[in-house]
């Protein structure tokens, strides 16, 4: 299990220190323009996810996301003990980024946002952005597996503009944006129902996905 965790606690990392990173550089130059600061964190993000996933996914599946590794053990692609070390090191992993981002840019390093993320239409948006992520990955793995990193980077460019919380739809990053008093934060207060709402979302497209992409019986 050696390098599958050491891919997903880097792929964490260089993830988390990206939407942060982006995030505090696009509100420095944006001029307080803040659909320009979301344009750039956005495209930042999707990019590094296109170059995340093709280098990383076939050492560890490039999750970077405990939703997507819980959805990875429901369909038996992981053991139990396996999906828990993933989610460890995906928390951790992310974690060291959002403070190395921080020590790049000359923020403190240990911080809490104090960004209020709530209300029902913010955990409609982060359920809606986890399972449309959730139904992306499963339906390309699916019909086209050579197109995941690309339409992963797609649908999350494209989530940060269509839903009113600019689609977090990870647990782990979730935490570690609660540690980054920045634009991409998000109040610790604010987490717990924000993972909640993830997570419908990604057993939601797991239970869709078995029902409209799974094989039948008759082309088994």
């Amino acid at each position: 299990m050696r390098r599958p965790l050491a891919a997903e606690a880097l792929g964490a990392f260089f993830l988390f220190a990206t939407v942060v990173g982006s995030g505090i550089m696009a509100e420095r130059l944006s001029g307080g323009n803040v659909a320009v600061a979301l344009l750039g964190n956005s495209v930042a993000t999707g990019a590094m996810l296109y170059v995340l996933i093709t280098m990383l996914g076939p050492i560890s599946g490039a999750h970077f996301n405990p939703a997507v590794t819980l959805v990875m053990w429901q369909r038996n692609d992981l053991t139990a003990k396996a999906a828990l070390a993933y989610m460890v090191v995906q928390v951790a992993g992310g974690i060291m980024g959002v403070w190395m981002t921080h020590l790049m840019f000359d923020e403190a390093i240990l911080q809490l946002s104090d960004k209020t993320r709530t209300g029902l239409g913010q955990w409609t948006g982060e359920c809606i952005a986890t399972f449309g992520l959730v139904l992306t990955i499963l339906g390309t793995l699916r019909t086209r597996p050579q197109a995941v990193p690309v339409s992963v980077a797609l649908y999350i460019v494209a989530a940060y503009w269509f839903t009113s919380s600019t689609s977090f739809a990870n647990p782990a990053i979730t935490i570690a944006r609660s540690l980054s008093d920045s634009f991409a934060g998000i109040s610790p207060a604010d987490v717990a129902p924000f993972i909640a709402a993830q997570l419908l979302g990604a057993m939601s497209a797991l239970l869709l996905a078995k029902q409209m992409l799974e094989p039948s019986d008759l082309e088994q």
